[in-house]
């Protein structure tokens, strides 16, 4: 098959720039939905518009490009050592490419070993009767798989109860996880569900729901009936797009079932952000080229249309208020105090990149840059060097700022931290801190790496190289990076809020549905 390693860069490269159609006709529905003038109608039209420059520029959609996952049918006879060879292959070239990040990271010694290494990329085969081979590739970030979610029925939920071994069980279950999701996986999102396996085969099966189309019909007509409750309900949650409030918190919702055990009553849910970067080609056994696209492409739908026609959206009850605010860093802390839960800001100046690795290492050492009056971007951006050796952003979203609670309120009071940028809001501890110290949390919209790549114009500086490109702390000059204040510095959370009020329409769906 002298043409399979090419077939497999191709679908690397369509599946992390282009959204397939399903997708980006589920967005669509939800820019049509949505009220205008709210902030998830902004977040929703920045998505449309990240989703036209990835494509356009073909760069990832979203820097955290996941860990790659191969799911290949072939027909008996079909070499599979030299298949997954050539699969190594063309990930290594397409990370080298800059169409991947380079996230496979050593657990014991934090190694960055760009996308291959133990255990990943993930390459499941099976083999069926077909005489083509089919390959469908997901790539799934790391913010949305943290709020995948299993449980093991019975189990007590907060705010719905009891959830028993029955059908009714199974719904509570799913409408807990789209709550506790919140905005940490870039909602509005889309969900598979497996229910019954065991621990392993539960979240599997999950996964594999991710394969099936936005608008496809379960054959089960009680599965079916149970993901159209679900697309109903979950978006009378108010959670809204990033986590913002809204009339859209999902959207898709995909149910498998598989035998238990008699002791074991597993239901498992795996959560996907927007970015639904899923694709699959058919290819000819004998020579490995494409034979044909699995989902149709997103190439002729353009979302720069969409947004135009969704931007407008329905008239809500009331308009949502709000002030545009320009501040160039660094940042007095008058300037921060005079910020207020709602406000629009936009920076000008130098923005510093901070994830876990850096924050857990200021915690002990002095920082080699002075970060007084300065902004931290909870991002893990894709970098690339040109001929003449410079560094330059490809792409750049933020990351989920919860993994940083531990670290953010002492990081804040130690160097005289301003404001933190990154997606889904951050606890208590930090927001005391924010008070405390004046220093605001600013939500961006997660996924949306393109949008954000283009306001960094030029990398005066990177140090901590050896925690690998996406936990070094990169220095960027920045023009017109827009996020919205979510966390201030009076104590008041946007992530709070749209919590507690998800939480008491959660409540409202406690009585039995399914009977």
């Amino acid at each position: 098959m002298d043409h399979f390693q090419k077939s497999i860069y191709d679908l690397i490269v369509e599946t992390s720039t282009n959204l397939p159609a399903d997708v980006r006709k589920a967005i669509h529905a939800a820019q049509e939905h949505e009220d205008k003038g709210t902030r998830s109608a902004l977040a929703l039209s920045t998505i449309a518009e990240n989703i036209q420059m990835a494509e356009s520029s073909v760069s990832p959609i979203c820097q955290d490009t996941g860990m790659p996952t191969f799911m290949i049918r072939c027909p008996v006879g079909v070499n599979q050592i030299a298949m997954k060879k050539k699969i190594l292959e063309a990930v290594t070239q397409a990370t080298k490419d800059s169409k991947l990040r380079m996230n496979s990271v050593d657990s014991l010694t934090g190694d960055n070993q760009g996308n291959v290494g133990p255990g990943m990329p993930v390459i499941n085969f099976e083999q069926w009767e077909r005489d083509n081979i089919e390959v469908r590739l997901i790539l799934k970030g790391g913010g949305c798989e943290n709020k995948n979610i299993q449980y093991s029925l019975p189990a007590d939920l907060e705010g719905l109860g009891k959830a028993g071994r029955d059908l009714d069980g199974i719904r509570k279950c799913i409408m807990h996880a789209v709550y506790q999701a919140q905005g940490q996986g870039c909602g509005a999102g889309f969900i598979g569900v497996g229910i019954g396996g065991d621990r392993a085969s539960g979240y599997e099966l999950a996964k594999k729901q991710l394969f099936r189309a936005v608008d496809d019909i379960n054959p089960n007509t009680e599965l079916r009936e149970l993901e159209e409750y679900v697309m109903e309900n979950a978006n009378k949650l108010g959670i809204g797009t990033m986590g913002f409030g809204g009339k859209v918190s999902l959207l898709g919702c995909k149910i498998g079932a598989a035998n238990r055990l008699p002791a074991s009553f597993f239901v498992s849910v795996s959560y996907s952000c927007w970015a639904f970067r899923r694709q699959g080609v058919t290819l000819n056994a004998g020579t490995g080229k494409i034979e044909g696209w699995i989902y149709k492409s997103g190439t002729g739908i353009s979302m720069k249309d969409i947004t135009a026609e969704g931007a407008s959206g329905k008239p809500g009850d009331q308009m949502e208020s709000r002030r545009e605010i320009f501040l160039n860093t660094p940042i007095s802390e008058d300037q921060i105090r005079q910020l207020k839960v709602g406000d629009v800001v936009v920076i000008n100046g130098l923005i510093h990149t901070g994830r876990d690795a850096l924050h857990k290492y200021l915690m002990d050492h002095d920082c080699p840059v002075d970060l007084n009056g300065a902004v931290i971007y909870h991002s893990g951006p894709v970098m690339s060097k040109d001929a003449d050796g410079a560094w330059s952003v490809r792409a750049a979203g933020p990351t989920t700022s919860i993994r940083t609670e531990p670290y953010q309120g002492d990081i804040i009071r130690k160097f005289g931290i301003r404001a933190v940028i990154g997606k889904g809001g951050m606890g208590q501890k930090t927001l005391a801190a924010l008070k405390e110290y004046g220093a605001v949390y600013l939500n961006a919209i997660g996924g949306a790496a393109q949008y954000y790549a283009k306001c960094f114009k030029k990398v005066t500086g990177v140090h901590f190289m050896e925690f690998g490109i996406p936990e070094a702390m990169w220095h960027l000059q920045t023009e017109g990076f827009t996020a919205i204040v979510t966390m201030d510095s009076r104590g008041n959370s946007l992530h709070a809020d749209v919590e507690h009020d998800s939480l008491e329409k959660l409540i409202k769906l406690k009585e039995p549905f399914f009977k």
